[in-house]
């Protein structure tokens, strides 16, 4: 089964999500049977690389909050990050274009690292003290290096804009088709969605009910004879054409 996860480094309640999503599939009975793809959706897509914002005055100015609403939003989010047990700092984070983190994301796809990525992505975004966003691509390869990626490969993909570009392109058309219209946005065997940074319960109902309703082979004809744990079946005498 297949659970792909549409999602933004810029977006706290993806960052909560995923710890959601990842204790629901820990308690999963098949998580072995299941791949887990993370696919790019950009908050911000219009914002120019290197144009980094506090996030304070971000959500003034996009959501009309005042400044005392803004912290406490933040405030909020960090409640709900610190009850996953993960790190969440209120004050004194930044904001800005993510197209290269998910260029980056995409190669460590292909290397097989894609996780490790997204998680170092996180952690560096929303609890670490350095900006993922005004740090250059020096920080960008440090997190790659971490993640288990090769340093010159990690700075060639982030020195071609047009490296991955397509596939984030994709990614990103897919969403809209699916109806996704904010992240996270969960798609389970394309046959499932699940909206928002839900508590993990609803995680796990939605890969039970997934895993049940993944296709069936389809019996065709009746019985014949089978081999089994006890051996096979031999016709008798007057059963052999």
């Amino acid at each position: 089964m297949r659970v792909e996860i549409w999602s933004d480094i810029a977006c706290p309640w993806c960052y909560v999500g995923k710890a959601r999503f990842e204790k629901a599939l820990a308690g999963f009975p098949h998580r072995d049977q299941v791949e887990v793809v993370h696919r790019s959706f950009e908050l911000d897509p219009a914002r120019a690389k290197g144009d980094a914002a506090p996030v304070l005055e971000m959500l003034s100015k996009k959501y009309g909050m005042s400044p005392e609403q803004a912290q406490e939003a933040e405030n909020n989010i960090a409640a709900n990050a610190g009850a996953e047990g993960l790190g969440y700092r209120t004050e004194g984070r930044d904001h800005g274009n993510t197209f290269d983190m998910h260029r980056l994301l995409h190669f460590a796809k292909e290397q097989g690292r894609q996780d490790e990525l997204i998680g170092l992505l996180y952690r560096a975004n929303f609890a670490d003290e350095r900006s993922v966003f005004d740090g250059g691509d020096a920080y960008l390869v440090e997190l790659a290096v971490e993640a288990g990626l090769d340093a010159d490969g990690a700075r060639a993909v982030l020195a071609d804009p047009a490296a991955y570009a397509d596939a984030v392109r994709t990614d990103e058309r897919e969403a809209a088709e699916l109806g996704a219209n904010g992240v996270p946005f969960f798609v389970l065997d394309r046959a499932f969605g699940v909206s928002g940074a839900q508590p993990a319960e609803v995680f796990t109902q939605a890969l039970g009910q997934a895993w049940d309703a993944r296709p069936r082979p389809a019996m065709v004809g009746g019985d014949g004879e089978v081999c089994g744990p006890d051996g096979c079946e031999v016709p008798a005498p007057g059963d052999r054409p």
